[in-house]
């Protein structure tokens, strides 16, 4: 997990060249309960550092996923969106969410260290 870096929104990125993959903390997943539903950006669509690109729906509660990034939108993941449960399964993992053409990473996000500082406290 020390090639990820989180947003205080509680996503993941990791870095591939040009490209991140983005996807839910296990937190996150852990706070939501079982999740049933989880609606993503379009091919193409672009996504703002901050900004609202999707949401996810649990038993709990239904709330949105932020871009932790900016830029293009190259591919989703359709099993999560089938199979919406893989987000408690494997949030790090299988339960990618997009992956981006990433145009700038903010100067926010952080280490495994800090991210679990924010969710401790």
């Amino acid at each position: 997990m020390s090639d990820l870096k989180f947003s205080k929104d509680h996503e993941w990125v990791r870095e591939e060249g040009d490209t991140v993959v983005v996807g839910v903390t296990d937190f996150a997943a852990d706070q939501l309960g079982d999740v049933v539903y989880v609606d993503l950006p379009e091919v193409g669509d672009s996504v703002e550092a901050h900004t609202e690109m999707g949401e996810i729906e649990s038993t709990k509660s239904v709330s949105d996923l932020f871009s932790p990034v900016t830029g293009e939108v190259i591919e989703i993941n359709e099993d999560v969106v089938d199979e919406p449960e893989k987000v408690n399964e494997d949030p790090f993992g299988a339960a990618w969410l997009i992956k981006v053409k990433v145009e700038s990473l903010p100067d926010d996000l952080m280490s495994k260290d800090e991210y679990d500082k924010l969710t401790q406290s």
